[in-house]
């Protein structure tokens, strides 16, 4: 007799039918596998088969541990990245694309080496608390493993060394019970994935969908290496006019460019997303969710959760210096469009890979709680003033790494169900 318990939300029935498949198949193929073991009698095979089937035990399938739809719902298992042997990518066309010219002597002087070592070792313990005070808060924390990332390799069209496993959020998307894989775009990332496969590989044995998405040659036509950048002037322009350092030459796609609520995700075509990309996520998700392509006015897109980040049912943070474009359709739906004050963090603080704007990369617990930076006073009032409990960590050494609170997380697992919020 087989038991298999039903699973909650909408996407697990089609979960629980292959499992009952794989269950029955196992079954047969045992049966099938006893009935040719023996070559002896008829009468003498009955007690050998008797004795075996004594000894089969009832499959009882667990509850999938990962479903998440939306990135408010409360939050029960989450992956935490690592700084650890974290290392500055070279400094090749997409990373320059992606970086300011203030920052470029650092990429030519560091590209390839070691983060400078104090920082990266304040940046460590930062992200150790962060993860003790989510134990705290009744979360579940994953790591990936520890990489060496110092390694050259190469492959038939580059050769590059790694750079780290601190984002989860940029290389894994979790959609229902599916993780996907980002195929990334950066040369220095091409490997990063093996950092997180141990875990992934977890999930799947315990019932989750596993997909990968095609992974880019990254060969030289994915660029376009005469991409011309100098001043922000130059990239306001040239984002206006859709122009990128990423071709169409393959897809690609960071998953940190997605953001997720319920039936409706929302993606930017940005330096390391190309259209490409995004029309692959919508061939694999569609018709069970719908892809929309927004826009912002910002001169170095990457990454959507420093520019847009939806906190709860019909309630968004909005960049004030990068509005989005399509605005109105979320006014249209009732949802509260909220603009995050300044951030407060000094000029004279390193941040290699990012903007100021990740006082706003928040990590929500559940509607009602939030994860933010210690130092962002000003978001602590606006945070109480909509009725949300703050969680203060600090992370501003691991915020010079390229990452807030969502970048350094990927939630596994979110109590909740699917629900649409765009009516």
């Amino acid at each position: 007799m087989l038991r298999v318990r039903c699973l909650r939300g909408g996407s697990r029935g089609a979960e629980a039918a292959h499992l009952i498949g794989a269950m029955l198949g196992r079954t047969v193929t045992g049966w099938v596998q006893r009935a040719f073991q023996s070559t002896s009698s008829a009468a003498a095979a009955q007690p050998h088969r008797a004795i075996e089937d004594e000894h089969v035990t009832e499959p009882v399938q667990q509850e999938c541990p990962v479903c998440s739809y939306n990135e408010w719902d409360p939050l029960e298992e989450v992956i935490v990245g690592r700084a650890e042997n974290a290392h500055v990518p070279p400094f090749t066309a997409e990373v320059k694309a992606n970086t300011y010219e203030k920052h470029w002597p650092f990429y030519q002087q560091h590209g390839g080496l070691s983060f400078p070592a104090d920082h990266l070792k304040k940046a460590v313990a930062e992200i150790e608390e962060m993860c003790n005070i989510l134990r705290h808060e009744g979360v579940t924390v994953r790591r990936p493993e520890p990489i060496d990332w110092s390694l050259e390799y190469k492959t038939p069209d580059f050769t590059s060394s790694g750079m780290y496993a601190a984002m989860p959020r940029d290389i894994l998307m979790v959609v229902g019970n599916e993780i996907i894989e980002a195929p990334m775009a950066w040369r220095a990332r091409f490997f990063e994935y093996r950092a997180y496969r141990p875990l992934i590989k977890e999930y799947f044995r315990k019932g989750a969908k596993w997909t990968t998405a095609p992974k880019p040659t990254m060969a030289d036509e994915l660029y376009d290496q005469e991409y011309p950048i100098r001043t922000v002037e130059d990239r306001h322009k040239l984002a206006a006019q859709g122009k990128f350092v990423t071709t169409e030459h393959e897809p690609c796609f960071d998953a940190a460019d997605f953001i997720r609520a319920g039936k409706d995700i929302f993606v930017q075509r940005s330096q390391v997303t190309n259209y490409m990309g995004i029309e692959w996520v919508r061939r694999h998700l569609e018709p069970d969710y719908k892809i929309h392509i927004i826009s912002f006015k910002d001169p170095n897109p990457m990454h959507i959760d420093a520019t847009f980040n939806i906190i709860g049912p019909g309630l968004v943070l909005s960049n004030p210096d990068r509005p989005c474009s399509q605005i109105d359709m979320f006014k249209k739906a009732g949802w509260t469009i909220v603009k995050p004050p300044p951030p407060l963090i000094p000029d004279d603080h390193p941040l290699w890979m990012s903007s100021k704007w990740l006082s706003m990369n928040v990590l929500m617990l559940d509607e009602k709680r939030v994860m933010v930076d210690a130092n962002e006073a000003t978001i602590h009032k606006m945070f109480e003033s909509l009725g949300i409990k703050t969680i203060k960590v600090n992370i501003r050494h691991a915020n010079s790494l390229g990452g807030g609170f969502h970048c350094w997380t990927t939630d596994v697992r979110r109590r909740g169900t699917l629900q649409s919020y765009l009516h």
